[in-house]
Order: structure tokens, then C-alpha cells, then sequence
């Protein structure tokens, strides 16, 4: 089942999904990118929508945290 995408404001990130029952979040960039992290909480989704700058937070708190991923 393919995750429902959800538009972000961000000069970096273009959307983002996520599959609360696999704690998988997908996050397409503006480049064109589209890339799948596991094990994520549901409020690290949550928070790319009320952070001041959701390319910021991606970069800080899902990306330096080591969240497994793949590139899709």
C-alpha cells in the first residue's frame, strides 16, 4: 500500500507521508528525491508541519538521528 503524501511548505521538502502502523516516513524533496525512513515516531512526522522551517527539522531531527532509510 503506497503512503498518502501530504504537500509541505519548504523551499527543500515538496511532501511527506507516513504509515502509523509501520512507523515509516516518506519524504519527497524538491529535487525530485523521494526517500523512506523507518522506525519513525509519528510526532517526528507531526513536527515537519509546525516547525518554523521543515527543511531545518528534517535535516536536524531525522536525518542526523540516523534513521535508517533508502532511497526510492
Amino acid at each position: 500500500m503506497a503512503i498518502k503524501m501530504h504537500p509541505v511548505v519548504s523551499s527543500n521538502i515538496s511532501a511527506a507521508g507516513y504509515d502509523k502502523d509501520k512507523k515509516i516516513l516518506q519524504i519527497q524533496f524538491s529535487n525530485g528525491a523521494t526517500y523512506t525512513y523507518t522506525g519513525v515516531p509519528l510526532a517526528m512526522y507531526e513536527g515537519i508541519f509546525t516547525a518554523d522551517s521543515a527543511g531545518k527539522y528534517v535535516r536536524e531531527f531525522i536525518v542526523r538521528a540516523k534513521y535508517k532509510s533508502s532511497k526510492k
